[in-house]
């Protein structure tokens, strides 16, 4: 591709990665590791906004990688899904999670557009509380089709700091109340990755409950991952046929569903890596490849970001996320200790 040859993706390819490798390096740290490393490639991508010649040199390259290397990294982040140990945690976690998943979205969606948000934020914001936090955000954001390219990337990075800033208050909430909502361990994990947004947050606060908690809240919380390919299939179809409804345009109506191919991909990935065995000691690797183009493309979406026009519009999504991150917390406190 021609891309490649050009100096502008070269350069915007070497300001992202590192981005994105100081952010792992930056989440290992105490306290930081609440915020997340695809985060914080997003903030350190916002303060290179500082050197405003040096991003305009880069921008075209810095497009590319917003939009092509977030899709390289949905499908390698499936390695991370082991379908049979996901099977083994039993079938009550699995309709647990699509519970959470369904009622997660609708909840947060309806509060935001009773706030006033418009959809395309709403459903972005409701994505990823109920699914896997930014991760979620920037999967189904390429399901919805635009025209004002500008305003997407500014909901995109509306909704991931809102499910970041959620779940990390949430983590602290959770490890405040461990010693007082009467749950064991196991409990204490389900709940976990059952009511926080983002992988590092149920990682943070399962690890305070021991290693039987960590791996109960990882299980809960992959199996919501796990939704995301369906969840943003369902949002392209929807988005379509509500653009179809708002222009009376009967042949967008009648047009194919759109097939987000990367979440495939993302399924594929997940298959090989629960299957084939020669793949197993690699998958550590692949995954840390994932979480590093990934990184890249956020820290290439907050290079590109107004952020100060996000201030002005984030009181609806926030309000609305507040809410239903409470009752979340409320019904996985009950159904931890109700189903586990």
């Amino acid at each position: 591709m021609t891309i490649f040859k050009k100096r502008a993706f070269w350069l915007a390819a070497l300001l992202t990665f590192i981005c994105s490798v100081l952010g792992s390096f930056l989440a290992k740290l105490p306290y930081l590791s609440l915020i997340g490393a695809l985060v914080l490639s997003l903030l350190l991508g916002i303060a290179f906004q500082s050197f405003p010649q040096t991003i305009n040199k880069a921008s075209s390259g810095i497009g590319f990688i917003s939009n092509r290397f977030l899709r390289l990294g949905i499908i390698l982040l499936g390695f991370k899904l082991n379908l049979i140990t996901l099977a083994n945690a039993g079938i009550k976690t699995i309709i647990l999670s699509i519970i959470v998943v369904s009622g997660m979205i609708t909840l947060t969606y309806y509060l935001c557009k009773k706030f006033g948000a418009e959809s395309e934020l709403a459903i972005l914001t409701a994505c990823g509380c109920g699914i896997c936090g930014a991760a979620a955000v920037m999967g189904v954001s390429p399901q919805i089709e635009t025209t004002n390219e500008e305003r997407k990337r500014e909901n995109e990075v509306l909704a991931v700091a809102v499910v970041c800033v959620m779940g990390t208050v949430f983590t602290l909430i959770e490890i405040f109340l461990k010693p007082f909502i009467g749950l064991d361990a196991s409990q204490f994990g389900i709940m976990a990755g059952g009511s926080l947004h983002e992988i590092a947050h149920a990682v943070a606060t399962g690890g305070a409950g021991g290693a039987i908690s960590l791996q109960n809240a990882i299980i809960m919380k992959l199996s919501r991952v796990l939704l995301l390919a369906p969840v943003a299939l369902l949002v392209g179809l929807w988005y379509r046929k509500k653009m179809a409804a708002n222009t009376l345009n009967t042949k967008a109506t009648n047009s194919k569903l759109p097939i987000p191919w990367f979440l495939g991909g993302f399924i594929l990935t997940s298959i090989i890596g629960t299957f084939v065995p020669f793949i197993a000691p690699y998958l550590d690797s692949l995954v840390q490849i994932a979480y590093l183009f990934l990184g890249m493309a956020m820290a290439a979406l907050g290079m590109s970001v107004n952020f100060k026009v996000i201030f002005k519009r984030g009181k609806s999504v926030f309000s609305a996320a507040a809410i239903s991150s409470t009752v979340l917390l409320i019904f996985m406190i009950i159904a931890a200790k109700a189903l586990f």
